[in-house]
């Protein structure tokens, strides 16, 4: 394999041919070539010059969700569905007061390239455009795939073996990212070098008019995505996508992340220094059923107490089954181990909403935690009204206090975004 920066290339214009500049620099360009265009040169051609004095407007604009944020860095998803810093707009290159952009669509101008260069030259190649991309985990930067043509960005080993004969299951090679990287190698990022040509991967570029999926594949959709957010980013995330679930899919639910949720639950602030919690989880069908079944019967009696008709009662228990819905039930239980007693019944009434409100944290804490496990939930009053019978029913100690049931499993369908609100409307500043 070979590769070498193409000399010659003058300063790129807005309006100027890429492909009709990189022709007249004499690359030497043969069939099964890849060219590698830095995209700060694609987009001074395509005019993604920006007057801006203010840099961080211009990235606000171009962002389109922030992952994560330090200081004045921040890690951003642009508008090209690219996840890195500063969502690609550059100060560097550019006259002073100015801002380059991301090239509008990179695959498209990768393209664009690509056919210039088989018009001017009569070659079939393939053609990245390349960007500059820290990583995670990872000292140092290196060029990365933006956009391309003719190339298969990915190389798929699964189904294979290795020299030893064991079967590849999860190898996906990112064949253009190598290749940009190679290319900027040769390119360097102060020697005014754009254009690269690698030589000797012809396997790698597809013929004719085939133009491959772009450098979009290489891109990892939301759903695979582990590393989706920054750690705060996550925290406000999970807290933004906390939402009572009412319909629950079959999936049965993981054990570990609901221990990981309790974990965090009792992190919660207590009074004391004590720990009021404690997490009752029906994970049986038999143990849900049970206590459900002597929660209605207690519910009917108290309805019919109240006076309501049969068909009111009907109704009302129909609108409890979300329960009965979920895969997995939660019952959260107050403590009040450690708590002082006044004999005051205005201080003894204060210590215990102490302990209601730190158990409301633990809660609080554990349906972000879920959220955070892209589970879903739904904390129900109904155990705090018949605190008795499930005692009775999960056997559990007199100072146990159930403070509800919280409903858990991967929603049926995704939580609609809730409309947002603001803060000012429920602070009062003095």
């Amino acid at each position: 394999m070979r590769a070498w920066a193409v000399p010659g290339i003058p300063e790129v214009g807005h309006g100027d041919d890429l492909a009709k500049l990189i022709a007249a620099a004499g690359p030497g360009l043969a069939d099964g070539d890849i060219v590698i265009v830095t995209s700060k040169v694609v987009s001074k051609a395509e005019g993604r010059v920006l007057a801006a004095t203010d840099r961080e407007a211009a990235i606000d604009a171009e962002t389109v969700r922030v992952v994560a944020r330090r200081g004045a860095l921040r890690i951003v998803e642009n508008r090209q569905g690219l996840v890195m810093a500063a969502a690609g707009v550059d100060a560097s290159n550019t006259p002073s007061g100015t801002v380059l952009l991301l090239p509008e669509d990179p695959d498209a101008s990768a393209r664009g390239i690509r056919e210039g260069l088989r018009d001017a030259l009569g070659v079939d190649v393939g053609v990245l455009v390349s960007d500059t991309f820290g990583r995670p985990w990872r000292n140092g930067l290196t060029d990365v795939a933006i956009g391309a043509a003719g190339v298969r960005v990915l190389d798929d080993l699964r189904g294979g073996t290795d020299s030893h004969g064991n079967a590849l299951g999860v190898t996906v090679t990112a064949t253009a990212d190598e290749l940009a990287a190679a290319g900027d190698l040769v390119k360097g990022k102060a020697a005014g070098l754009p254009v690269a040509v690698v030589r000797g991967v012809s396997g790698a570029v597809t013929g004719g008019s085939d133009e491959s999926d772009g450098a979009r594949a290489l891109v990892r959709s939301a759903a695979d995505d582990m590393f989706r957010l920054g750690t705060s980013e996550a925290v406000r995330e999970a807290v933004t996508l906390r939402r009572t679930v009412r319909a629950f899919g079959d999936e049965p639910v993981d054990l570990g992340a609901v221990r990981r949720a309790v974990a965090a639950a009792v992190t919660a602030p207590a009074p004391h220094h004590t720990t009021p919690w404690r997490f009752v989880v029906l994970g049986s069908e038999s143990a849900r059923t049970g206590l459900l079944d002597a929660m209605r019967d207690a519910w009917i009696e108290d309805l019919r107490r109240d006076g309501k008709s049969e068909e009111s009662i009907a109704k009302r228990i129909r609108r409890g089954d979300v329960l009965r819905a979920a895969p997995l039930i939660v019952v959260p239980c107050l403590v009040a181990e450690g708590a002082h007693h006044y004999g005051d019944p205005r201080r003894d009434a204060a210590e215990r909403e102490m302990f209601v409100v730190a158990t409301g944290a633990g809660i609080q804490n554990f349906l972000v935690a879920l959220a955070g496990e892209q589970l879903g939930s739904a904390w129900i009053s109904s155990t705090m009204f018949c605190r008795d019978v499930v005692r009775r029913e999960l056997d559990l100690p007199a100072d146990w206090d159930p403070m509800g049931a919280v409903a858990v499993g991967r929603p049926a369908e995704a939580p609609k975004r809730r409309p947002p609100r603001d803060a000012g409307d429920f602070l009062v500043e003095r």
